[in-house]
Formats: C-alpha cells, structure tokens, sequence
C-alpha cells in the first residue's frame, strides 16, 4: 500500500511514521509513505501557501493552486483509487470511516491485525 501525503511541514510526520507499527508495516514492504512539501510546487514567491481570508478575521487559509499543482504533477505519475482531503470542516476520521475507506484484503487486514 503506498500513501501520498501533502504537507507543508513533511519534517514533523517523518518521525510517527518510522516508529511503531508503521515501521513494522514499512519494513516488511506492505507500506509506503511519500511525504511531499506543498512549498515546493507553489507558484508564489517565498513558497507562499497560505493567504489572508476574505472579509477579514483571524487566521489563515490555504490557496487552492499549490494544492492542485501538487495533485495533478502526483497524479500524472501513478493512478490512485481515492484522494482524500481533509479539511478543518469535514467530517472526523474516526475508526469506522478509516475501515470504510480502505479496501478488504491482505493490507486491510494485516493492519487491522497490528
């Protein structure tokens, strides 16, 4: 199973995913994970990713464009069955959707069973 994860601080999921069952998972060759900084594909001085939000308040909001270049330059090298996007409003990924979204079979249950 391959996991494409974009991020703009990759730095900070290296450590969780080469600990634990994840690196059990990884070096038996049943997982791989590709961390890929947004900063690197945006279009924007300075790797700018984030933009002030409209009508004002506080905090800040990510630009659609790095994220769809980065996304479409991933999805030009390999097909994937599902992207799925988080967002802060979304729905919580809980156990039972995590069970939802990942197929039946020898990697679904390998790492149920971990």
């Amino acid at each position: 199973m391959r996991i494409d994860i974009i991020t703009v601080l990759p730095e900070l999921l290296e450590s969780p995913f080469n600990h634990s069952m994840m690196k059990r998972a990884k070096d038996r060759g049943l997982l791989e994970i590709h961390l890929h900084n947004l900063r690197d594909t945006t279009p924007y001085k300075q790797g700018q990713v984030d933009d002030y939000q409209f009508g004002g308040g506080a905090g800040m909001v990510m630009m659609p464009e790095p994220l769809a270049i980065l996304i479409e330059l991933l999805q030009k090298d390999r097909k994937y069955e599902e992207v799925i996007y988080m967002t802060p409003d979304g729905n919580l990924f809980d156990q039972k959707n995590c069970q939802h979204a990942l197929p039946e079979g020898k990697y679904y249950n390998y790492l149920r069973a971990l």
